[in-house]
Order: C-alpha cells, then structure tokens, then sequence
C-alpha cells in the first residue's frame, strides 16, 4: 500500500506545522479525525500541545483512545510529537488519576528546574541517541532539536529509551519499540533535522 500520513487532529496539535513539512518532503498527508479516517492511513503522526489532562479528555470526547490502542497493538507506524509521546503512558504527575494510552510502563513526570534552568524548557537542546534507532538515520548524535514542555517520560523498561537529552537532568527525549516511534521534540520546528526525522517515518514499512 502506498504511503498515505494521517495528522490526527483531536484539538490539541501544532497540525499545520506538520502538514506543512511533510507537503514539503512531498510526502502524502492529511488531518484526519476520526477512527474511520484513520482506517484509509498507512502512518499516523500524533502531535499535541498543552496539558496532559485536557489531551486525554479531547481523545476521550473523539472516542480515539480505543482506536489508538487498536493502531498500536496492530503494529502499525505511529510517529507521537509531545503529548503524542506523553500520551504513550499510562499517567502523569501532571494529572494525577488521569489515564493515557498505557502503551508503555512509567510516568510522565514534571523537571525539577534549578539554577537557571526555567520550566517549561523552551528552545534548542540536543539529542543523544541510544540504539541505532531508523527514525534517526542520517542524523548526527547530540544533534540540536526545538522543545517545549514541562514534563517529560520516564519509561520503567529502559530499553525502549531511543533519545536522551539534558536539562538539569538527563531524561527521555524520544522512545522506540516495534513502530511506535515518540518524540518530545518538534521535528516540525527543527529545520533540517526535523525534516529528516519526518522523512524517515515516511518509510517505515
């Protein structure tokens, strides 16, 4: 089956971004919304803004989270771009009580700041990658990628760690298993590399 990119759009994600950089690459994406659409999908990028709680909500009232799971435990290619990484979880110290996906054993938990360290951490930090994950083919370890965000994951099986970056602490910046690629980054804001990150989703079979 060719190629076909679904931007799941559940009220939270930086969509146009996103859609606009796989356009570029020439790569065929659309938003899409709901289960059924994601059904005509070959791959499904989940990005998201904002707080955890409200994240979960939206996919509730979109009646997404069942086909979420279903996609996943299908084996099929999601790339999560912050909260789509976040959501991966089963809670956060953001939201205590409140239930992700639960893809993946551990928490989301909230940086502890420090000198000069303000939260949310917003801007350029790199990215050491762990195992030779194909979602970062042709990207140079430590290379410099865009975040924004408060909270971050901390997976209690460490193998799927694929990124590793520091901010006062040395914590998760991206995951890998199967494929299910996540990110807490914006490739979408991340020039170059960005662009090769998306372009490598786009072919994974």
């Amino acid at each position: 089956m060719a190629v076909r990119i679904g931007i799941l759009d559940y009220g939270m994600g930086n969509l146009g971004s996103v859609e606009n950089a796989c356009h570029y690459l020439g790569m065929h994406a659309r938003v899409i919304r709901t289960g059924q659409e994601m059904e005509e999908c070959s791959h499904l990028i989940v990005p998201g803004v904002g707080g955890f709680r409200d994240c979960v909500a939206q996919l509730d009232k979109a009646e997404l989270k069942q086909p979420l799971q279903a996609w996943i435990q299908d084996g099929r290619p999601y790339l999560g771009i912050c909260l789509g990484l976040q959501v991966l979880f089963g809670d956060s110290e953001e939201s205590p009580g409140t239930s992700g996906l639960g893809i993946f054993a551990g928490r989301v938990r909230r940086f502890p700041g420090g000198p000069g360290l303000k939260v949310p951490q917003i801007g350029w930090n790199q990215v050491w990658w762990k195992p030779a994950c194909p979602l970062f083919e042709g990207i140079s370890d430590g290379e410099w990628f865009y975040f924004v965000h408060s909270y971050y994951a901390d997976p209690d099986d460490k193998g799927i760690v694929s990124g590793e970056t520091e901010y006062g602490i040395r914590y998760t910046s991206a995951v890998w298993s199967g494929n299910v690629y996540a990110v807490q980054f914006h490739p979408e804001r991340s020039h170059e590399a960005g662009l090769k990150v998306l372009r490598n989703f786009g072919r994974m079979e």
